[in-house]
């Protein structure tokens, strides 16, 4: 499969479907009348969202401010919509990479489609035949990114005040109850 790229996509945000619990999770880019959504894990959305603020304080700090990069999402980019219907799943992120390039001043992500080996934790060799999806984003876009998909993330079900693991609707075996539901 070819390298889907978006190169400063009108939005690129991460999105999910479903209720708490049982939701899907999404990466979404736009580019005029073309949309890609991959499929991820919700673990997959906060370690992008971690990385990405990680990397640009680096950048910012390293440039000692001579880069473009915020040092806090600009308001006016801040994404509160829904994912662009309907929601079609291109592939399932596996191996995902960030960079920054500093030529273009620009945050590269890259989500590679898993794989068999990585489906079975092995090591395996490139593929062509693997789908990318390649998306170069602003700074300032990355913050954006990075905010709305924690508060994505954090949406979810809210923890249970004794053991801090994750209620359902009909509550859960608290570990701190003795197994009691909680």
């Amino acid at each position: 499969m070819p390298v889907i790229s978006y190169d400063l996509p009108e939005r690129f945000v991460a999105g999910a479907v479903g209720r708490p619990g049982d939701r899907a999770f999404y990466l979404q880019a736009r580019a005029g009348r073309r949309v890609t959504s991959v499929g991820l894990e919700k673990f997959q959305v906060t370690l992008l969202a971690e990385r990405l603020e990680e990397l640009l304080d680096e950048v910012l700090r390293r440039s000692g401010g001579e880069a473009h990069v915020p040092a806090v999402t600009p308001s006016e980019l801040r994404d509160e919509g829904p994912l662009e219907q309907p929601v079609e799943e291109e592939f399932k992120v596996g191996t995902m990479a960030l960079a920054w390039d500093p030529d273009d001043e620009r945050v590269v992500i890259e989500a590679q489609e898993v794989t068999e080996a990585e489906e079975d934790a092995e090591v395996g060799e490139d593929d062509p035949a693997i789908a990318v999806l390649r998306v170069r984003i602003s700074a300032a876009q990355a913050r954006a990114f990075a905010e709305r998909a924690l508060q994505v993330v954090a949406a979810g079900r809210p923890p249970c005040p004794l053991c801090g693991l994750p209620l359902d609707a009909e509550g859960h075996v608290c570990p701190r109850q003795n197994g009691y539901l909680g």
